[in-house]
């Protein structure tokens, strides 16, 4: 007999649907989200598993969905993760209620129509958090320097955008200060700022150290790195974002992944594109516009590829945002191609088609 267990899952407590196929089990339950509550839950499918049941369990995706599904997994539970972008009929229900919400999930985990969520590896898991984490810090130093700029214009004194970037530059500006005829209240208005900029710095510094460590044998970031104009941070966003580039069939559907395919509206014989879809995570999609930056950044290499020169052309008629984002794609397509075939990237295909085919005919003919 099939135990069907609907979570409806938040930050303080649970509430749990047990259905039977029979009917013969029909209830509901809360427990709080804490080790007694997990301890209780864990005990009464114990007891279900005991009686002969056998107890399948669905959970919304949600921040603590990974922690629910590994406490359930250890006691060898099976645990669906629902994606709730393709499970409308709980954030579009009208009777918005923990125990209706439980209920429709465990019908729908029932009849086996729960569309899934995927889990990424643990691995890469932690790889985002350490991103997470450092661009915090990155954006908290950031708006301590608008700050800075802001105070030191009410004292008069003109800075540049990038002048409080380096440590050496700071020091200057501090001790620039003490020539200010309101160098008592400028000094002392300024500098905490610059020690706790400092002190993000380092901290930035050091879980930059933890993520090289973390990431210095894969081979994903390795390849990844390989691309003209990226760097750490960039590759272990694409390999964490990523995770297991097996899961996508083709090169579209990892740029859909990505958020960076159009959207598509067909209906009888008019067809209309919008704009993408920014569906997916953002932290992959603003990843693959930072290649295309690196890539622009270093024209002393990059200029002669097809990707550069058509961005330039598009830029004329389209803009650079557009342009930019059709970049992203191409280069999605480029990182899907690198990390299937587990080849580097080759800058040889990235040339101007005819200057490709010669090479290739050359290399033909030698051989």
């Amino acid at each position: 007999m099939r135990l069907s267990v609907g979570v409806d899952l938040h930050k303080t407590q649970f509430t749990v649907c047990y259905l039977s196929e029979d009917r013969e089990v029909d209830e509901f339950k809360e427990y709080a989200t804490n080790e007694s509550g997990y301890s209780d839950f864990l005990h009464k499918l114990s007891d279900y598993v005991e009686k002969g049941y056998e107890v399948k369990s669905v959970v919304e995706s949600t921040g603590n969905a990974r922690y629910f599904r590994n406490r359930l997994l250890r006691y060898g539970i099976e645990v669906k993760v629902v994606n709730t972008m393709k499970f409308k009929i709980i954030t579009q229900s009208v009777k918005k209620t923990d125990k209706h919400d439980a209920r429709t999930l465990a019908e729908f985990l029932e009849k086996d129509m729960i569309p899934e969520s995927h889990l990424c590896s643990q691995v890469s898991e932690n790889i985002r958090r350490i991103l997470k984490s450092r661009a915090i810090l990155v954006k908290a130093q950031v708006a301590l320097k608008n700050q800075i700029h802001g105070l030191l214009m009410g004292y008069g004194i003109e800075t540049k955008k990038g002048q409080l970037q380096s440590k050496k530059e700071r020091e200057r500006v501090l001790n620039g200060l003490e020539d200010h005829y309101l160098k008592e209240h400028a000094a002392l208005t300024v500098k905490p700022l610059f020690i706790t900029i400092d002190h993000i710095g380092e901290e930035i510094k050091r879980l930059e150290k933890i993520l090289e460590e973390l990431i210095k044998d894969d081979e994903d970031v390795e390849l990844l790195r390989s691309i003209p104009g990226i760097g750490l941070i960039t590759a272990s966003t694409i390999r964490a974002y990523t995770d297991d580039i097996k899961r996508y069939d083709t090169a579209k559907n990892y740029s859909s992944h990505a958020g960076l395919v159009p959207w598509v509206q067909n209906s009888n014989q008019t067809v209309h594109h919008g704009k993408i879809t920014k569906r997916g995570p953002v932290e992959l999609r603003t990843a693959f516009v930072q290649v295309v930056m690196g890539m622009l950044r270093s024209q002393s290499k990059t200029g002669n590829y097809r990707i550069i020169t058509n961005y330039h052309h598009m830029k004329k008629h389209k803009g650079s945002g557009r342009s930019i984002i059709a970049a992203a794609r191409k280069i999605s397509v480029i990182v899907y191609h690198m990390l299937s075939k587990r080849e580097t990237f080759d800058p040889v295909k990235m040339l101007n088609n005819k200057k490709y085919l010669e090479m290739q005919q050359a290399a033909l003919n030698v051989s």
